[in-house]
């Protein structure tokens, strides 16, 4: 989890407007499973997509959830998407960001489908740990007078990141595209 800050961003996102536990649980569970299909099928499918694309498009992600906390689309372009589809979707992204960073390491065929399996749950469980601190800096902050109007601001500094990620990934695809 240490490395999955794009993706704890991410997750910032979808949780920072959601105040009922059975929402919360929601929308997790949808960015868990796609999650999970795209890491599993990944893997051990050996499906394969280029790293820096799909981390550019989980860099995306950030900036898609932060607009979207912050009524852009609403506001801006005049409608509103499903966002349970839209986490489920950036989950299928995210997982393959990390099936990505595993294809990448020389692992053993024997025991994979029982290592991938724990290293899943292993994320999993470091995810829920990670959005609890969060939830608990969120319900405190959230009671706080001037909470929205530092929401915008702190959504604003969540595009941004997202827009960085972007750059990065997008630069380093180019860099690497040169190289080979």
């Amino acid at each position: 989890m240490v490395t999955g800050y794009d993706h704890i961003a991410f997750l910032i996102g979808v949780v920072f407007f959601l105040y009922r536990l059975k929402d919360i649980v929601q929308y997790v569970s949808l960015f868990t499973l796609g999650h999970s299909i795209t890491l599993l099928g990944g893997v051990l499918g050996g499906i394969h997509v280029n790293s820096y694309m799909i981390d550019a498009i989980i860099g995306l992600s950030v900036v898609y959830k932060a607009f979207d906390n912050m009524d852009g689309f609403r506001r801006f372009l005049g409608f509103e998407p499903n966002t349970k589809l839209a986490v489920l979707i950036f989950g299928l992204f995210h997982g393959f960001g990390l099936a990505t960073k595993l294809q990448e390491l020389d692992l053993a065929k024997n025991g994979l489908v029982t290592n991938i399996l724990s290293f899943n749950v292993g994320v999993e469980i470091g995810q829920v740990l990670a959005l609890t601190a969060v939830l608990i800096v969120l319900s405190v902050w959230r009671t706080h007078s001037g909470f929205l109007r530092q929401a915008f601001a702190t959504n604003t500094a969540l595009m941004a990141v997202g827009f960085v990620l972007v750059g990065y990934q997008t630069a380093g695809y180019f860099v690497a595209s040169r190289a080979s």
